[in-house]
């Protein structure tokens, strides 16, 4: 078996096949491209400490304590997780680039890699979506003079000191930049495509349950999934009380094009702007199962529990329903039983 990917739903895969009995090396390997421990947490930047991480959940078997909050969430995470992955003994192979997984011999799937090909009768796919960061196009974007960047490469928020920064994106990280940017910048405007839906009262098990229900639905019809965000509204705290207030948070709609200076909407209002960041998402990173062809004519891979239905060797953890902390612990657990019944009639073989 082959794991790809070694963040929070590749490392819960991993926990689950060796509770199970499966030997790491011998019976499954993990992969992972990037070049340490912490999965995309790694790649966070430096202003997003521990204490403003919502809704971090532990890896199964062994908590995250006495971390300290005001340390980066890059530092505290990865740590954790290195820690982990010695812990159990994952052996993760890093850094390993999957470049496609296909048909095989004899009913097995060949997992072709930068490091060789590896056979295996299931693969567990633990992806994410860091390395896929969605880029709108607007007209006129490549004229622009100023610098275009995404939330993947924000390099926190004194890079924007004296500058007009306009933030395009309606989620949870638009606004954290937002916030931060602000008290740096000569001047920032918000722009979304939608209204923003600002939600009251605290994210418990009910709204995160009909969160995953809307999400699961989308998946079962075969569309990409969405974001959490998108489902369940920005969660009204105090910072974002008082962004409304100070009007840092004052939102106006999509523009209709890029100029080179800034931006401008059909009714000629204009902005102008040094850099354009698109906090506008992420979508699955996916890709090396393309030739599978697993996508249906939606645009997304529909799976039952965490199986996809064209190939039920096939796992998607981290995907969809399952793509958040606590989701993906649960999700693992759950693949390893159904791989566990597939395999049960032949031996395990890496």
């Amino acid at each position: 078996m082959v794991v790809i990917g070694a963040g929070q739903a590749g490392l819960a895969g991993a926990y689950h096949l060796r509770r199970t009995g499966f030997e790491p090396e011998r019976d499954f390997v993990v992969l992972d491209h990037a070049p340490a421990p912490g999965g995309a947490w790694q790649f966070r930047w430096p202003s997003l400490t521990y204490g403003k991480v919502h809704g971090m959940h532990a890896l199964p078997g062994m908590e995250l304590t006495g971390a300290d909050p005001a340390r980066p969430s890059s530092e505290v995470v990865a740590e954790y997780f290195d820690a982990y992955e010695r812990r159990f003994d994952l052996r993760v192979r890093r850094p390993v680039d999957v470049t496609a997984v296909r048909e095989g011999a004899g009913g097995r799937l060949l997992v072709e890699t930068s490091d060789g090909t590896w056979s295996a009768r299931a693969v567990i796919n633990a992806t994410g979506t860091w390395d896929r960061p969605f880029w709108p196009r607007y007209p006129g974007q490549e004229t622009f003079r100023g610098r275009q960047l995404h939330t993947a490469r924000y390099p926190g928020p004194e890079a924007f000191a004296g500058l007009r920064v306009v933030v395009v994106g309606g989620g949870a990280s638009g606004t954290q930049h937002l916030l931060e940017i602000a008290p740096y910048a000569a001047g920032t405007t918000w722009v979304t495509r939608r209204p923003p839906v600002f939600r009251e009262g605290p994210f418990d098990e009910g709204v995160g349950r009909a969160a995953v229900a809307l999400v699961e639905e989308r998946v079962r019809q075969g569309l990409p999934p969405k974001s959490v965000v998108s489902v369940t509204g920005l969660s009204l705290n105090d910072a974002i009380r008082q962004g409304l207030a100070d009007g840092v948070l004052h939102r106006l709609p999509m523009f209709d094009r890029i100029t080179p200076d800034g931006v401008e909407w059909a009714d000629g209002r204009r902005v102008d702007a040094d850099v354009i960041l698109w906090a506008t998402g992420f979508r699955a990173a996916i890709d090396h199962l393309a030739p599978l062809r697993l996508r249906e004519p939606g645009g997304g891979i529909r799976i039952e529990g965490t199986r996809a239905v064209a190939d039920p060797r096939i796992h998607l953890v981290g995907y969809g329903p399952s793509a958040s902390t606590i989701g993906a612990n649960r999700a693992a657990r759950a693949a390893v039983r159904d791989i566990k019944r597939l395999l049960t009639e032949e031996p395990v073989a890496a």
